[in-house]
């Protein structure tokens, strides 16, 4: 999330606002979303696996 926030550059005092590069003002927020859902389901999948026996 760090990477997403708006922060000005030391040297060229340029603005780098992430929210710039996408017409819709929600991306940054359907993203993280879209994190949230993939590793829930992530979890949810790696529970139905079976479990894993090995002989050492």
């Amino acid at each position: 999330m760090d990477q997403y926030r708006i922060k000005p550059s030391d040297k060229t005092k340029i603005i780098d606002d992430p929210n710039d590069f996408s017409d819709n003002p929600k991306y940054i927020f359907n993203l993280l979303l879209s994190i949230i859902t993939v590793s829930m389901r992530t979890l949810e999948l790696v529970d139905e696996l079976p479990k894993f026996e090995f002989e050492e």
